[in-house]
C-alpha cells in the first residue's frame, strides 16, 4: 500500500524504461502516484501520463529552479514571464487527475533571485487558494520566508522532503499542512528530520521519493523510484514502534484523504 506523493517521473532519467517501470510498480505494492510538474511544459507532460496510468495523478506548477534553468518552458516558451506562464497553467487545473499545486516554493540554495521566486511562490499560493487545491511545498534553505507564506495564506498541502525542526513541524500540522519524508529519513545524519518524525502523529505524515532523485539507504547515489518507498516506511515504523504496514496504512490514507481521493 505504497502511496508516493512526490515524484518526477517525466524526468530524462526515465526515458529509456519509463512505461516499463511505471507498469511494474503496481506488483510492488504501489497504489499511488502525484507526480510533479517544474514548469508548464511538464504539467502537460504530468497529465498525459495521469491519463495513462489510474494510478498516477498530477501536480502542476512551476518549481522555482525553473526561473534559471535554460530549459524549462519558463525561458524557452514564455521567455521568463512566469505570470503568463502560470496564466497558461490554471485552466489545466480543471482536469480531473489534476490534484495539487506544485512544485513550488524558495529555494535559496541555487543563484535565484530571492524576490522573484517569493512572488512566483506567493502566486501559486493564492493559486491554489482559488482552484481549491493542496500545495507541495519546496523548501530548501529558506524556512524563514517559506513559513512565514505559509503563515500568511494558511494552505492545505505538504512540506516536501522536510528538513525543518520538529518544533515547527508542530505547528505547521496544527494549521493543516502535512509532513513529508523520504529517502534522506533513511540517512545516517538525518537527526533533525527523525525528530521531527518521532513528534508527529501518523495522521500528519506522508511519505515520497522525489524520484529519480533522494534513494533512501541502502541504494543511496542510484535512481529512486516509487517502490524504494518500503524503506522509509521501515526506518518511520522503527522511529514510532510501530508495523511496517501500519505507517503505510495510514499514510496512504492521509494522502488520499488530502488529494480527495
Amino acid at each position: 500500500m505504497i502511496f508516493d506523493t512526490h515524484a518526477h517521473y517525466t524526468s530524462h532519467q526515465f526515458d529509456n524504461d519509463r512505461d516499463s517501470l511505471l507498469q511494474g510498480l503496481p506488483e510492488q505494492g504501489v497504489t499511488g502516484i502525484v507526480d510533479c510538474a517544474v514548469d508548464y511544459a511538464t504539467s502537460q507532460q504530468e497529465l498525459a501520463l495521469a491519463e495513462r496510468y489510474p494510478f498516477v495523478y498530477a501536480a502542476l506548477g512551476i518549481h522555482p529552479e525553473s526561473l534559471i534553468e535554460e530549459d524549462t518552458s519558463t525561458r524557452l516558451q514564455f521567455g521568463g514571464h512566469w505570470r503568463a506562464e502560470l496564466k497558461a497553467i490554471l485552466p489545466l487545473y480543471e482536469h480531473p487527475k489534476a490534484v495539487a499545486v506544485g512544485e513550488c516554493g524558495l529555494d535559496y540554495h541555487w543563484p535565484i533571485p530571492k524576490e522573484e521566486q517569493q512572488a512566483l511562490f506567493e502566486a501559486q499560493l493564492r493559486c491554489a487558494l482559488e482552484v481549491d487545491k493542496p500545495i507541495l511545498v519546496h523548501d530548501r534553505e529558506a524556512h524563514a520566508d517559506t513559513y512565514a507564506f505559509l503563515k500568511k495564506y494558511r494552505p492545505k498541502g505538504i512540506l516536501h522532503c522536510y528538513s525543518g525542526s520538529a518544533d515547527d513541524a508542530a505547528w505547521l500540522v496544527n494549521q493543516g499542512m502535512y509532513i513529508g519524508f523520504g529517502g534522506t529519513l533513511t540517512f545516517k545524519n538525518a537527526r533533525k528530520a527523525r525528530e521531527a518524525a518521532a513528534v508527529l502523529p501518523l495522521e500528519a505524515i506522508v511519505l515520497e521519493t522525489d524520484c529519480p532523485y533522494m534513494s533512501p539507504e541502502p541504494y543511496r547515489g542510484r535512481r529512486n523510484d516509487s517502490s524504494m518507498i518500503l524503506y522509509v516506511a521501515q526506518m518511520l515504523a522503527e522511529i514510532k514502534c510501530v508495523s511496517v504496514q501500519e505507517v503505510l496504512c495510514a499514510t496512504q490514507q492521509n494522502a488520499e484523504r488530502l488529494f480527495g481521493l
